[in-house]
């Protein structure tokens, strides 16, 4: 599920209000329109009280309004404080908005996009943050995916659902149903390596990071993530045999020495490969090997440092070389 910033619902809200204002032209609800207006701009000022009041009697005039349902629930919504969970008024607030979020998603047509901002934010009143509901939740999300089957991002939300749920086959298929939807999207291999990382399943976080890297071959912030991996499951994986340790430390400053590569200003894969170097240099026998190991580890750490300085100097980074 994609998150909308407020000034995403501030773009939807003047658009809605476009489209509102033909409508009621038609409809001869001139009434509606001011107080719709009105509504919009305590919304837009953040006072969410009176914004729900006014879109309420928005509706009381004109209930094909559609888009003043949305507007409605999340003035609502953004009056809910989950700190006093369990407070009647402020429970009911939420019961509220989410009716509303279902209407605006039920009756919407001509908005497909703030229908759709309806569903995301319903489904996020299900959350553990508000209702722990994900029972709820799933139905809602399945809606989301039938409606825009090549949306990776509510995949994502569905594979979250059931993960939180502690069904992890089911969340396993929610991901590779978004991978088969869009296989050419990063976010798609991205998101299955990090469950596959808190399942403990390192073969899969690998495959799929090189199968992002095989999206995307000239970004070096994919070889960086799965060079990071690496190093995580060297550090933190204590079963691991020091043969293991060492094959997966060589992989890593292998996927380092790709995003070096192709830019050779990449402070943080500078960084990780030192680490990596260094663990390395625990890990062979020879004194004079583990010597040079350490030497090459502490260039790349000085050399990590100096641009860091010189990017907080520019503020900026800076771009790769030719």
């Amino acid at each position: 599920m994609r998150m909308w910033s407020s000034r995403g619902v501030q773009f939807v809200l003047v658009a809605a209000l476009g489209l509102v204002v033909g409508g009621c032209g038609f409809v001869n609800m001139f009434q509606a329109q001011l107080a719709f207006r009105e509504a919009n701009q305590a919304y837009a000022s953040g006072n969410y009280a009176v914004a729900a009041e006014a879109y309420e009697e928005v509706l009381a005039l004109n209930p094909d309004l559609t888009a003043a349902y949305f507007f409605l629930a999340n003035s609502l919504d953004q009056q809910y404080r989950p700190a006093r969970r369990g407070e009647p008024a402020n429970d009911a607030l939420l019961e509220e908005a989410i009716a509303n979020y279902r209407l605006s998603a039920e009756r919407e047509v001509m908005m497909p996009d703030l229908r759709q901002l309806a569903l995301e934010y319903l489904v996020a009143a299900y959350g553990p943050d508000k209702m722990n509901d994900p029972a709820q939740a799933e139905p809602i999300v399945m809606r989301m995916i039938e409606l825009d089957p090549q949306n990776e991002a509510n995949y994502f939300v569905l594979a979250q659902i059931y993960e939180d749920a502690g069904a992890y086959q089911l969340a396993e298929q929610a991901l590779q149903s978004a991978r088969q939807a869009r296989p050419d999207s990063p976010d798609v291999y991205i998101r299955q390596a990090g469950f596959y990382a808190r399942q403990g399943n390192f073969p899969a976080v690998v495959d799929s990071l090189e199968a992002r890297i095989g999206q995307e071959p000239d970004n070096p912030e994919a070889h960086h993530a799965l060079s990071q991996y690496y190093w995580d499951e060297v550090f933190s994986n204590f079963r691991l045999t020091d043969d293991e340790r060492l094959e997966y430390v060589l992989a890593g400053i292998d996927a380092s020495d790709e995003a070096i590569a192709l830019n050779p200003n990449f402070a943080d894969a500078l960084t990780f490969k030192n680490l990596l170097l260094r663990r390395q240099a625990l890990l062979v026998d020879d004194f004079d090997e583990a010597t040079a190991l350490i030497e090459q580890a502490d260039e790349l750490e000085q050399r990590s440092n100096e641009l860091r300085q010189i990017q907080q100097g520019n503020g900026a980074a800076l771009a790769p070389e030719a």
